[in-house]
């Protein structure tokens, strides 16, 4: 046996000690030398999966326990709105009979007779028969007549007293003859057909043709944004869905909304001059398509002919030239004077804009910037 064969003997024995594990041993397993990347993988896959179902878990812990808190704070909260209500009717009640002890202890006094108690008791009957409706709670009573812009208290009234108000409001809204009308903006003027609604020139003198140019007015005002929705529904889901498709249905909305000012001002037929004559002329020149003379009026309304104090007006105890110019009343601008009607004099001018994107005029001179 040469050296060469020795040597090897001897590494392989030592090899066999050190490294392999012994293998009469069944329970132990060679280690791997290399792990592939798929299996890498899929346990990093199971640890993530793992740790989102752990997320979850707690995720939907918080929710129950958020939506816990939140139905308690709410059954609290009800609580607390019964209990304030029982309060207040309590109250009521009480503040009444010590009113109703005062006014005979005063009838008592200065030798008046008595109320006579059943009459209330009669009317109340007769209120239920009338009305039809039960009793109404005095905070809910006092915001529907809130609603239809009437006082919430008047001095000495009772509750039977508001109630009984409320439902004389309401039963002579509703058995009048004012209806709302259709459209986008209801109201309760009449609509006048579109072959009435040529606007004049200037405004009538007499009360029926004011009346009557209020709901040519509002005819108008109503055909137009009519006119103004369909062509904004006729777009195609992309347009509707932009940025400036939003904006443009944005814009549309925002003006239906600033003219109901405008409306009832017409129904009440209380529209100042100075602000009904120039809108009639916008109107009457964007039916006969000049637009540019329209734009024209709705610039001396809004911006007023008024001088603008640029720089210096006054210079020692001298005035200077045309200073008188800067304060004339009736030059002053209708946009500035409040935000009602800024609002519904740039509704109008966006009215404008759309008319003549939907009428054209034949003159291409009379088109808008």
């Amino acid at each position: 046996m040469d050296f060469a064969s020795l040597m090897s003997k001897e590494i392989s024995k030592a090899k066999g000690t050190s490294a392999s594990p012994d293998p009469s041993d069944g329970n132990s397993k060679p280690e791997k030398k290399y792990v592939r990347r798929g299996e890498l993988e899929a346990a990093r896959i199971a640890a993530y999966n793992e740790e989102q179902e752990r997320l979850r878990r707690e995720r939907e812990a918080r929710n129950a326990q958020k939506r816990k808190l939140e139905e308690e704070e709410a059954a609290q909260r009800r609580e607390r709105e019964e209990k304030k209500r029982r309060l207040a009717e309590e109250s009521q009640k009480r503040r009444e009979e010590k009113e109703a002890e005062q006014e005979r202890e005063r009838r008592k006094r200065l030798g008046l007779p008595e109320l006579p108690e059943p009459a209330k008791q009669d009317e109340e009957a007769k209120d239920s028969e009338n009305g039809g409706e039960d009793d109404i709670p005095n905070e809910e009573l006092i915001a529907k007549l809130r609603e239809i812009d009437e006082p919430a208290r008047l001095f000495g009234e009772t509750h039977h007293a508001r109630l009984r108000r409320y439902r004389r409001l309401t039963s002579k809204s509703l058995g009048g003859k004012s209806k709302l009308s259709d459209g986008p903006i209801p109201t309760t003027l009449e609509l006048v057909p579109e072959v009435e609604m040529k606007i004049p020139s200037s405004v009538p003198k007499d009360k029926e043709g004011r009346i009557f140019l209020m709901r040519q007015l509002a005819s108008y005002f109503n055909m137009v944004l009519s006119e103004w929705e369909i062509a904004l529904s006729k777009r195609d889901l992309a347009v509707k869905q932009s940025l400036q498709g939003r904006q443009a249905y944005n814009a549309m909305v925002q003006s239906r909304e600033n003219l109901k000012p405008l409306y009832r001002k017409f129904e009440k037929g209380d529209v100042d001059k100075g602000v009904l004559e120039p809108v009639v002329e916008i109107v009457h020149k964007a039916q006969l398509r000049r637009y540019v003379d329209a734009n024209d009026a709705y610039l001396r309304l809004s911006i007023g002919k008024a001088a603008w104090p640029i720089g210096v007006t006054m210079v020692g105890i001298h005035e200077r030239s045309a200073r008188e110019k800067l304060h004339q009343s009736d030059q002053q601008a209708h946009i500035l004077s409040d935000e009602i009607t800024r609002k519904y004099l740039q509704a109008i001018k966006r009215c404008l804009t759309f008319a003549q994107v939907r009428w054209p005029p034949d003159d291409q001179l009379q088109l808008m910037g």
